[in-house]
């Protein structure tokens, strides 16, 4: 289902199962988003290397939603939305603010996964009064460790993948001990719960500018973290192989007002393995 914005369905009533998707233009681009709830600060989602709208956690968006109102979008180049997909998180940044004003909106919460918490902290550094407060999952600071390496461990879990017949997220995702499979294999089922008016899937040529984007950053000067004056909650699981997890204890160390969590035995995909207990985490803080 597509509409466009300034509709008049309500939504009150959606979960993100069958919440139909929308554009709206600006900055050259026509940009596919979701949303749905209400109340408080509007909570935008920044989304993962590779990840279109369909690969949020069904959970996760509705948990949140709950409560506040909750915007998914692909910014340029990506999934359903128009444009060449940018080389850096620096232009995604700029994409992500065009995104935000169009809709009218003169603050938010961030929540970043990844690739979109590296966007969400481009995004505060540059646009400092637009962020009320930040959740960064599974994510680094500029210059981070371990980055030249998310290209490399990306396509050897896709070759994985291929080999086993299984879906990538598993092996980037979540652990191979005997919980991490269960909760793998849940979470791809919960991914699979939309069967209508699903997102494109992304494009080579755009996830190929992602990883360079994520590569640069990766070299890129250590930003000073103690001029960021908003409540972060940072977050990841305590073996995350893909963005190091000592990123996360890193951001704790250099955020002014900062909550770290590390999730047990999980990795990059922690907030999907324990999605109950992030979401109420989530709500908590941004509450």
């Amino acid at each position: 289902m597509t509409g466009t914005a300034g509709g008049t369905e309500k939504l009150g009533n959606r979960t993100w199962q069958t919440v139909p998707t929308r554009t709206i233009s600006a900055g050259g681009v026509d940009f596919a988003y979701r949303e749905l709830g209400s109340g408080g600060t509007p909570v935008v989602f920044l989304t993962h290397l590779a990840a279109v709208l369909d690969n949020w956690d069904p959970r996760v968006i509705d948990g949140i939603a709950a409560s506040r109102r909750v915007i998914t979008f692909d910014n340029r180049g990506i999934g359903a939305s128009t444009g060449k997909t940018p080389a850096t998180v620096e232009e995604m940044a700029e994409d992500a603010v065009t995104f935000i004003r169009a809709l009218g909106l003169e603050e938010v919460d961030l929540i970043g996964f990844s690739l979109g918490g590296m966007v969400a902290q481009a995004v505060v550094e540059k646009h400092p009064g637009l962020v009320r407060r930040l959740i960064l999952a599974g994510t680094s600071p500029a210059g981070g460790t371990g980055l030249d390496k998310v290209a490399r461990l990306t396509f050897y879990d896709i070759f994985r993948g291929a080999f086993t017949r299984q879906d990538p997220k598993q092996f980037m995702f979540f652990p191979r001990s005997s919980a991490g499979k269960r909760a793998g294999k849940a979470f791809l089922a919960r991914l699979g719960e939309r069967k209508v008016g699903r997102d494109k899937e992304i494009s080579v040529p755009s996830f190929m500018a992602q990883l360079k984007a994520i590569k640069r950053w990766g070299k890129r000067p250590a930003a000073d973290l103690s001029v960021v004056r908003q409540p972060v909650l940072v977050i990841n699981g305590d073996a995350d192989r893909i963005v190091p997890s000592q990123n996360t204890e890193e951001l704790g160390r250099r955020l002014p007002d900062c909550e770290v969590v590390l999730y047990p035995q999980s990795g990059h995909g922690a907030i999907f393995q324990f999605h109950e207990d992030f979401v109420r985490r989530a709500v908590r803080f941004l509450s």
